[in-house]
Parts: C-alpha cells; structure tokens; sequence
C-alpha cells in the first residue's frame, strides 16, 4: 500500500464508508424510478459549506502547509537548493502519528462536510430545472480553452517511449516529467520553430473524450461541473460530445495535421441528423476564438465548403463562456518577458526558486513555440484599448490610463523606449523577437479593425483574419443564437510597468519592475476589470456592442449577454457557487442553470443581465457603424 495511500485513508478516512449523499429527510420530488429526492437551494448551501469554525479553517491552512512544505522539498532537493534527504525518507504515517488525535478527527469531519457539500451542489442545478420539465433536446458539443485540454504523447522513439500515453499537459505526469526530465519535456511540450508542428521524432495529441477536460488535474475540475449537470437531463456521450484539441497550434495547423474542424464539422452533423435538432455548441476561453474560426472555415469554398447556409442549417445555439474574443492582455508579457501577475508577484525567495526551476527565457522560448496561444495577443488596437492619454474603460479617479499599455520609468533607450500603446507594443514584440516567431505571428493572425463592409466582405477569403470579430462579420445565420456569459468584478491585467533586463546573466531585454507599487500599481502590474484572467472588454465588448454592428452582424444574428458578479465564498479554494472567475465559474451554479435552459431549447426565456459598465465603455470605443 503506497504511502500517499494511507496518509488520504488516515487523514480523510475512507471515502467508501461514505454516503454518495446525505438521505433527504423530506423528500419533494421523485425520478422517473419512483426514488425521492430533495433539492437543496442555493442559501442552504452556502449555510453547509460555512458549517466550520475558525478553529478548523486554521487548521486546513496548517495541514496544507505542511504538504506544501514536504512537496518543496521534493521540488527543493531536485535542483539541489538544499540537502533533504531525511525529509524525503521520513515515513509519511509515522508522520500523521505526530500530530494529536483531535487534529486529524477534525480534519475527517472537515472532508466529510465538504464531501457533503460537493455532492449536493454536483446534480442540484441539473435536478431542479429536471423538476420543471426540462430535459435535453439539442445535442451539446463542448470546445474547451488552453487550461482545459489534457496533451499526451503517442510517439514511439526511444525518448518518448517512457512518455507514451502519459499527459505532458494536464495531469501529474506533466509535474514529474517536468521536475524530473525538464529538457525532454520541453522538447515534448514546444513545436517546431520553423514548421509549426512536430518537432521530429516527438508526437503529441489531444486527449480525447470527456476525461480530456472534465479535470486538468486530479482532484481540479473543469468541465465536471457541466457535465454532471448535463447528465441530469439525459445527455451522455451518444448526445454529448467534446471536441478537444491542441491549443498549441495554430487552426491552419490544427486542421492540416490533426483534421480538426473537418471532425468538428462531421460531429455537429452527425448530431443533427440522428436527433433531428439542431446542435449548440459550447465554447470557453480561447475555445471561443478557435470557434469563431470555425465559422468561417465551414463555410468557406476550398476550406469546409459548407457554403453560407450550413451555420443556419445545422447550429441552433452558441454559449460563448468567458470567450477570450478580443485576447488576453496577460498573454503579450508571456512572449516577451516570460512573465504574468502570476508570477510577477511572487516574493524573492519564490522568483529565486522559480528562476532556478524555469528561467524567465525558457519560458519565453516556451510560449513562443506554442503558435496557437498567440491568438490571444490584443485585438482591436488603440480604437479598443485606448492611446497614450485615454483608454475607453478608464475610470473617473483612475490617475493612470489603461491607454499606455507598456510602461517604462527610464526611457532611454531602444530596449526601454517611450511608453507605448497597444499597437506600439505589437510593434515592439515583433522587433525585438526572432525570425521564426515573428514570421510566425505575421503569417497567421491578424490584429486590426476593419471599418467598412467592403473590407469585411473581402476577409472571408482571408484565413490570417478569421479569428478576428472586428476584421469579419458573424455568418449569415438569422435563426442562430449567440449567448455571452462571463464574470465580472475580479481585478485583471491591464496594463504593466517594464524596465531594463540589467542582469548580466538575462538573456531578455526587458523584465516588469516590480519595484513599482503604489495607486493602482501592484508590483509593475496594473489591474483593471475582468474575471481575472481575460479583460471586461475582451469579454463584453463584441457581444455588449460589436455584434449590434451591422457590418459584423448583418443577418441580424441574435446576441444576449448575461454577466455574473465575482463573489466567492471566502472560505471555498475555488470560490464556490458564485465565483466569476474565468476558469472557476465553470462550477458557478447560475452558470450551470443558463446552460441546461439553453442545451434543454428554453434559452430564448433568458433575459439579458448587465452588472459591469461594459456599455459605457463600449460607446467610448473608437469603432464606429
């Protein structure tokens, strides 16, 4: 029996002798069994998950940092930071048997409160809108984000072989390779810098299935939420269905060597003629770009062939969560710096360490040959994201404008010139990349605004400009639905303080300062409005406003937003039943609601629900009919 083993069994007890779910004591309703059941509202809920004291909130916090404390030193003692080779031998059950009994019985009944909880909030949403009569009806096809999709390899040379269908991304195999064999997964992980795809001898794919996205890891739901609330209405995997796919690459790529849109295309028809309903279609993150180049791939003559009626045809719906339309500006100091907020926050102890682990270049290197996740450079320019004096989001006691998009205190010279907009700084990255990238990028993607019809029109036919919403108008399909659900209130990444790289051991020119912070500056990195991850105006503007653009709708194609408030429960890691988060809300409750009204034909009953600013903001965009 494995040691991790018997510590989860001792500290957690075991999940067998547990109920699946706590016997409802007066039952309201019944399945088509005849079996009772009790639906659970949301305000009990929130009472059970706060079913703890102070005393054991504390304690989850110590026990967590004690793990945390023996996986660094695993982690540690791999890149020889310190000797801890005691630590590692330490028998973890002799472990347990130091800490006082109380402890590890309030832990137990800590587990089995939020097993409870977990349970309860699992079917509730599906199982009540199962009470009002609602059941499924159109097939559901689900294209995941970046974080969503699980990579493992299929290649048979000698250095894959320990590899092979083991998950290089989105799973523990991915931790332990990385910690163990860093330079064989980054030749497993990164693409061909000239070609785009597989480096020679290496081949990795997409998982497949619901198992390549219902977890990123064990243990980190993604898309579990959705599907067992979908199940609830009748869907399984004969009307239900993901199309995952390697986010790494671009879609010219996607589609040449893994045939990808031409199955996607296959599966939504196959969908529609063994149900005969149309299908909706389900995107996050950055599956919502590689939909929109779906779009117009379909349709195209010498691409998909569809021809300009197949959207109407065969998509009724398309619920467009937390969709990266207009790209994450986070992603731009990836390529250039090898940084984000995430890790430009860390005290120097945990930079020190990461540094020795990854170093800011490799991960520059990294994102560099992932040609796909360029896709969510900013779209849109100075019109949507402002110029050197005003940004549309600004704010009315904001002392700094969003419009300087990269910021130097010293500007002196060419690696730290004046502060630059979003376009300048487009232009900055491409001259201060290599070749391979920048061909890469200029080849592919398209970053503009289009402000005629005419111009629009003449974009179908280009494919670099298909991922762009403001460059190409949504297909002529007058009975499609577009729903826009997204989180609001969790401060993002607008916009960064850069200085200098004056390390002589950098191999960059820049880095953020984070020597910087006061205001609205945080350590170099300054927050605007979001869900974290993706800016307000890459989610809300096209849906709150460049969609009712006749040039970009002209079919008049019907598009409801509906926004949700980032209020997490304190006391939940992921934030629980009303988190806004951009990955999180995949588990929101009101999120899952909205989805099975659609998925089950009732979506026309939703009725729109703004909580930002974002039609404000919109009006300010420099984007005009």
């Amino acid at each position: 029996m494995s040691t991790l083993g018997t510590l989860r069994r001792r500290v957690l007890g075991d999940s067998s002798s547990e109920p699946s779910r706590a016997p409802s004591p007066n039952p309201t309703f019944r399945d088509k069994d005849g079996e009772p059941f009790a639906l659970v509202p949301a305000s009990k809920l929130k009472k059970l998950s706060r079913r703890r004291s102070k005393r054991r909130q504390w304690l989850v916090f110590g026990l967590g940092g004690l793990f945390g404390i023996i996986i660094a030193a695993f982690f540690a003692q791999q890149h020889d930071v310190i000797n801890l080779e005691g630590l590692m031998d330490m028998n973890l059950g002799s472990l347990l048997d130091a800490i006082p009994a109380g402890i590890v019985n309030d832990a137990k009944d800590i587990t089995r409160h939020e097993r409870e909880t977990v349970n309860y909030d699992s079917f509730t949403v599906g199982l009540h809108l199962q009470s009002q009569g609602v059941k499924a009806r159109h097939p559901v096809i689900m294209i995941p984000g970046v974080i969503s999709t699980g990579l493992e390899s299929w290649g048979t040379e000698e250095a894959s072989r320990q590899y092979f269908r083991k998950r290089l991304w989105g799973s523990w195999s991915m931790m332990r390779a990385l910690v163990l064999d860093k330079a064989g997964w980054k030749r497993h992980i990164m693409l061909d810098k000239l070609t785009g795809l597989d480096p020679a001898g290496i081949k990795l794919r997409a998982a497949q299935g619901f198992d390549a996205a219902d977890f990123f890891i064990t243990g980190y739901w993604i898309w579990s939420k959705i599907l067992e609330n979908l199940a609830t209405l009748g869907y399984d995997p004969s009307n239900a269905f993901t199309a995952a796919y390697d986010w790494r690459l671009s879609c010219e790529k996607l589609e040449l060597r893994d045939h990808y849109f031409t199955r996607l295309k296959a599966h939504i028809e196959t969908g529609t003629r063994t149900s005969g309903e149309k299908v909706v279609l389900i995107s996050h993150s950055m599956g919502s770009q590689v939909l929109y180049y779906f779009l117009h791939w379909v349709e195209a003559e010498g691409h998909g062939g569809g021809g300009p009626d197949w959207v109407d045809t065969f998509v009724d719906s398309w619920i467009n969560i937390s969709g990266s339309m207009l790209g994450a500006l986070k992603g731009y100091p990836a390529v250039l710096s090898g940084e984000m907020k995430d890790t430009a926050q860390l005290n120097a102890f945990a930079v020190y360490g990461l540094e020795k682990f990854l170093a800011k270049h490799e991960r520059v290197e990294i994102f560099r040959a992932m040609p796909g996740t360029s896709s969510m450079l900013p779209i849109g320019g100075n019109a949507v994201w402002g110029n050197k004096s005003f940004a549309p989001d600004d704010s009315h006691n904001q002392t700094v404008s969003y419009g300087t998009f990269i910021n130097f205190k010293e500007s002196n010279s060419t690696r730290s010139p004046a502060n630059l907009t979003v376009d300048e700084s487009h232009s900055y990255l491409m001259e201060n990349s290599d070749t391979w990238y920048r061909d890469q990028v200029q080849s592919t993607y398209s970053y503009g605004v289009a402000h005629s019809k005419a111009e629009v029109e003449r974009n179908a036919k280009d494919p670099r400009k298909w991922m762009n919403p403001l460059e190409t108008r949504l297909p002529l399909a007058p009975h499609l639905k577009i729903y826009c659900f997204y989180g609001v209130g969790k401060p993002t990444e607008r916009s960064y303080w850069y200085r200098e790289d004056r390390d002589p051991m950098s191999k960059l020119n820049v880095t953020i300062d984070t020597s910087i912070t006061h205001g609205e500056i945080d350590r170099g990195v300054i927050m605007g409005e979001g869900d974290g991850t993706v800016p307000l105006m890459s989610n809300g503007y096209m849906c709150a406003k460049g969609w009712r653009i006749n040039r970009y709708n002209p079919a008049g194609v019907s598009v409801k937003v509906y926004e949700m408030p980032h209020e997490p429960d304190r006391f939940s890691p992921r934030g629980g039943p009303n988190t806004g988060d951009h990955v999180d809300i995949l588990g929101r409750a009101s999120l899952n609601d909205l989805i099975l009204r659609v998925a089950g034909g009732k979506g026309t009953h939703i009725e729109e629900n703004y909580i930002s600013n974002i039609r404000e903001y919109s009006e300010k965009v420099k984007i005009h009919e």
